[in-house]
């Protein structure tokens, strides 16, 4: 079965490219602040959510990409970008070309990477004269100036691109490409409206924004009679395409093969459907005239049959990819591949992997194949082990063999919880469940993690990865239950509930607490205390958790008892009085005034 994370003698790795790549922007277009990445999460191996900062819409955006077939065998290249457009109803957690159609399939052995813009419902990825819905949209600008420098500099990518897209997503690759010269060598829609100012046009917009999301699309482009609406038309940007790869396909709305007939000849169940193939239709066969009479050529491929839907663009897709290959500079055919020996027995015992898209090639004391669903590694010493899912993405974000977890000692197995799952490393771990993702765990946390009994501990699974504490020399990592924090002095200790809320309160290690340097323990009363390097913060259903710092008033309060004496639990912080410093218990206080402790009860 294949991960649920997802959902032999080596041979010779194949020669590195050897075609020349231009080399990556060095900053942002001009005049537009740069976008810088926020976080990132790999999926699979060739499969990431990048989310970006993007300073035009003043918010993060989700962009997926699939890597290139030959990420994992050359990385030292670089690869041309193809842009995947969706349609009107573009959703927030992931595209349709993912979700309803097999681009990820259909990529996983194409030497591009596919990138993937996440959201946009009924934005026609354009620069948007107002915000709406609480969305600034100025896809225009994230598209074609915040993010090719980003790729470039940052996930390999070359000034080489095209750009695809269906229903809306094909209006917007011929405007953009018209509008922005030189961001693209080809552009393809898929049952686009490529004439939105002719009669009627404007008002069907405006009605289907309205259905998709109420959106208003006098704030995207202003009033019918506005000028934005003739500049963002493919139809009127028609010559400025000139020189440019371009490709147009469409349905005539009847019943096709994907679509359920209806009772009527020729018409299908899919009403909404058919009426919009039949929009589409007849604008782009409007916009291919008029490129004709240009004298540009274009690939056109009017279907006699097909309604508004997922199947026909996953088909166009496909009949168009080598078209766009042959632009791209790539080959649209994959190199033959065979796999052997101990890989081929990995990937035979486990079919999820599908069928090679690489050769072996060598990784950092060993040897790897990749394949549709996965990759596997080998070394003598180890054997041959598959990784995929999001524990492979993991594993692969986190440098694969040449990072700090080395190579594959074990295949991916479930938990005895029937929750998680998790596959070991030479020097470490990965562990995912659907809630929390698959991270990481080595060293000395993982160490403390097992002692406590792994995932059955009072810790949980983790969910997130180790990270470097900023102004200490040291390392935490979040659990279910409150995180695990590391230093060489204080060892592993983790901190939870409510004095973990102290612990924030004050500042985590930064504060004069430090690190902790014991796991959370019973007191008297139903109480807790942890303590740290510079003090301890104890926590009561009636006093609740305080701090109390190393230092005179704690030792006052030990003399007493702590929380077993006469002053009970403290139910203040340390703070500043005339003179000195106080702070108050259940039945009392503690002043320090010249250096010298007080102790007043009630």
């Amino acid at each position: 079965m294949p991960p649920a994370s997802a959902q032999a003698a080596p041979a010779q790795a194949a020669p590195a490219p050897a075609e020349a790549v231009p080399a990556p922007f060095p900053e942002a277009a001009a005049g537009v602040a740069a976008a810088t990445v926020q976080k990132v999460v790999w999926l699979t191996d060739r499969r990431v959510a990048v989310w970006i900062n993007s300073p035009s819409m003043a918010a993060p955006v989700q962009v997926q990409l699939l890597l290139a077939r030959d990420w994992n065998v050359h990385p030292e290249a670089r690869f041309p970008v193809l842009f995947m457009l969706d349609g009107l109803r573009a959703e927030d957690d992931e595209s349709g070309w993912t979700k309803d159609a097999g681009a990820a399939d259909f990529y996983a052995d194409k030497n591009v990477t596919v990138v993937l813009p996440i959201g946009g419902q009924s934005s026609f990825y354009s620069d948007w004269l107002q915000p709406d819905n609480g969305k600034t949209y100025k896809w225009e600008t994230f598209l074609t100036k915040e993010l090719p420098p980003l790729l470039e500099n940052q996930w390999r990518a070359t000034n080489v691109r095209a750009v695809e897209g269906l229903s809306m997503g094909g209006t917007a690759a011929m405007f953009l490409a018209g509008r922005n010269p030189g961001w693209v060598r080809h552009a393809a829609s898929y049952s686009g409206v490529l004439t939105t100012t002719t009669l009627g046009m404007p008002q069907a917009i405006t009605y289907a924004m309205r259905d998709a999301g109420g959106f208003d699309s006098n704030l995207m482009w202003g009033p019918p009679t506005s000028p934005e609406w003739a500049a963002h038309d493919p139809y009127a940007l028609a010559d400025k395409l000139k020189g440019m790869s371009l490709y147009v396909s469409a349905g005539s709305g009847t019943t096709g093969t994907f679509d359920k007939p209806s009772d009527v000849p020729g018409i299908s169940t899919n009403y909404a459907g058919m009426g919009l193939e039949i929009l589409s239709r007849l604008t782009s066969q409007n916009f291919v005239d008029k490129l004709n009479k240009l004298s540009i050529p274009v690939t056109v491929n009017f279907r006699p049959s097909g309604t508004h839907s997922w199947p026909y663009w996953d088909f166009e897709m496909r009949q168009s990819w080598s078209q766009a290959a042959t632009a791209l500079g790539v080959e649209a055919q994959a190199p033959p591949c065979q796999a052997g020996g101990a890989i081929e027995a990995a990937a035979q015992a486990n079919s999820w992997l599908g069928g090679c898209v690489t050769g072996e090639y060598p990784v950092t004391g060993g040897t790897a194949q990749d394949f549709r669903g996965g990759r596997v590694v080998w070394s003598a010493a180890t054997g041959a082990h598959p990784i995929g899912g999001m524990i492979g993405g993991s594993y692969t974000g986190s440098m694969g063999p040449g990072g700090p977890l080395g190579l594959p000692t074990s295949d991916e197995r479930p938990l005895p919880d029937g929750r998680g799952r998790y596959q070991t490393f030479q020097d470490g771990a990965v562990y995912w469940t659907a809630k929390t993702g698959a991270q990481v765990l080595r060293g000395a946390i993982l160490a403390a993690w097992g002692r406590e009994g792994y995932e059955r501990g009072p810790a949980g699974y983790p969910t997130g990865p180790e990270q470097k504490t900023p102004q200490k020399d040291g390392v935490v990592q979040g659990f279910e239950n409150g995180p695990m924090y590391f230093s060489a002095k204080t060892g592993v200790h983790r901190v939870q509930g409510l004095i973990l809320g102290k612990y924030a309160q004050l500042g985590f290690e930064n504060s004069p607490l430090g690190f902790p340097i014991s796991e959370e323990q019973g007191s008297r009363d139903a109480g807790r205390y942890t303590k740290f390097e510079g003090g301890n913060i104890y926590w009561s259903p009636l006093s609740g958790a305080w701090a109390v710092r190393n230092g005179p008033i704690l030792d006052a309060w030990g003399q007493q008892g702590y929380e077993n004496g006469k002053l009970g639990y403290p139910i203040s912080d340390e703070f500043p009085v005339p003179g000195g410093v106080q702070q108050n218990f259940q039945t009392g206080f503690v002043v320090i005034r010249d250096g010298k402790p007080e102790v007043h009860g009630m």
